[in-house]
């Protein structure tokens, strides 16, 4: 399938920094980065991206990981060539999967990654989720075909992510979290450069503890190359 055009929210302008590109997990959308992007817009352009299926981006109604990193893709191509330079990555759940696709095949666009509660798949006992009632602001239909790749998992993935050669931080969200510390672990141990933070917050870190992921990412975005 060919790669979608994806609706992206931006904030900040340009600056001494390299530019950030925020990517949401399953059911979220770029609005749900507010608060951390106010965080890290000091003298840099912080971009979200809605992946298709979610808020204002198309719904082709395939949503297979690798084609949410071709959408990814060339957004993230685009940044970097209108900057001179790789982004920062900072991505949640679903979003640091398709992100460390991204990572994998273009290392060239990715100078630093952090993944928020992102273990390496494992298969697992599918649940079949429950539709909220009313309108979305994501296609259903997205839901299930991701939760389908997550329960049954691509056995590539631990190459794939071995592959990952960005400076990586990975955060895991506490006991309170769904995510098994273990799989989170073995994310930080199998990138080639990878780090593990714990923050007690369960898997919306981000939103539950925005001011200690802020502080956290920018710190390690502002570690030397």
């Amino acid at each position: 399938m060919v790669a979608v055009a994806l609706f992206t929210r931006c904030w900040g302008e340009p600056g001494a920094l390299p530019p950030v590109l925020l990517v949401h997990a399953t059911g979220d959308t770029s609005a749900d980065w507010a608060e951390v992007a106010a965080g890290l817009v000091e003298n840099r352009l912080v971009v979200a991206v809605d992946l298709r299926g979610h808020g204002a981006s198309p719904r082709p109604g395939g949503y297979a990981l690798t084609e949410l990193a071709d959408d990814l893709e060339v957004v993230a191509a685009a940044l970097a060539a209108e900057h001179g330079r790789p982004v920062d990555v900072v991505a949640h759940s679903l979003g640091g999967l398709v992100s460390c696709l991204l990572a994998s095949r273009r290392p060239d666009l990715v100078r630093r990654l952090v993944l928020e509660d992102v273990p390496v798949p494992h298969r697992r006992e599918p649940l079949a989720p429950t539709r909220p009632e009313g309108d979305l602001a994501f296609d259903w239909d997205a839901v299930l075909q991701v939760r389908a790749q997550v329960d049954d998992p691509d056995p590539r993935w631990p190459r794939v992510i071995a592959s990952v050669t960005a400076p990586t931080l990975v955060v895991w969200g506490g006991p309170a979290s769904p995510m098994p510390r273990e799989h989170v672990a073995q994310m930080a141990e199998t990138v080639a450069d990878g780090r593990l933070v714990r923050i007690d917050a369960g898997h919306l870190v981000h939103a539950h503890q925005p001011a200690t992921f802020t502080a956290v990412v920018r710190g390690f975005l502002a570690l030397p190359d």
